[in-house]
């Protein structure tokens, strides 16, 4: 596949995850980004959260469940959850057996039990029972880091945010749009290069494409639609065939 070198005249060589251009502008980074953020929403039309949720609540207790567990492990087990616990104050008079029981697949059931039953009590404590709307507050919830405060304001309120979880930050760096290994300041970087309108879209995009295409050990460079942009190109086989046989749920082009 031919890459456009244009808005670059020098990368360096791709190793690990941070692939930084060498010689870009930073009027270029931002055309190059939104470039590839436009090849992102033809990719993935339909991107979305993949936790299944009605409401605040009940994605905040997903996320907090997602943590070291795949999104179909959590959708499995959520929907006895939250028939069985339905509010705020539901969870902080669980019966700790009962709950780590119907959570245990999702892997450090104790620990998530702990947070989830110390989020109700706070919610109820400090917030009438309703999740917060807004970052400062969700942050100090027990469980509740940037990564899931973002999750639940994106998506349930409506309120932009970046979702730096390990897809995000792998490809950022990749991309060239950053050289963190920290969340916040990933988050940082990456926003400063597009409105915040396109937060919450694009960390859906980006950890889509991360499962899909970008894997962390053998990228499907060959079969990526970004690769012309993308100065990590070559980290993984560029090979059309050898790279499409690692794409994961779809055809890209």
């Amino acid at each position: 596949m031919p890459r456009d070198t244009s808005s670059s005249s020098a990368t360096s060589e791709p190793t690990g995850d941070s692939v930084t251009p060498t010689s870009e502008s930073r009027l270029a980074l931002v055309r190059r980004a939104r470039r590839m953020n436009r090849e992102l929403i033809r990719l993935y039309p339909d991107a979305h959260c993949e936790l299944d949720f009605t409401g605040p609540l009940e994605l905040l207790v997903a996320t907090i469940l997602s943590a070291q567990c795949t999104d179909k492990r959590v959708n499995a087990v959520t929907p006895k959850l939250f028939q069985r616990y339905q509010s705020a104050a539901d969870y902080a008079a669980a019966d700790r057996e009962e709950l780590e029981g119907l959570i245990r697949s999702t892997g450090f059931f104790r620990s998530k039990a702990n947070s989830i039953i110390g989020l109700g009590q706070a919610l109820c404590e400090h917030h009438g029972g309703e999740v917060p709307a807004n970052l400062d507050d969700l942050v100090r919830l027990p469980g509740v880091g940037r990564k899931t405060a973002n999750v639940v304001l994106g998506n349930a309120f409506a309120v932009p945010g970046i979702t730096v979880d390990t897809h995000f930050g792998r490809l950022a760096r990749r991309f060239g749009w950053t050289a963190s290994s920290d969340a916040v300041k990933v988050e940082n970087d990456v926003g400063s290069l597009f409105p915040a309108k396109d937060w919450t879209m694009l960390s859906h995009r980006m950890i889509w494409h991360g499962r899909r295409i970008c894997h962390a050990r053998r990228p499907a460079c060959g079969a990526c639609a970004l690769a012309r942009w993308c100065p990590a190109f070559g980290a993984g086989p560029t090979d059309e065939e050898e790279a499409r046989a690692l794409v994961r749920n779809g055809p890209f082009s």
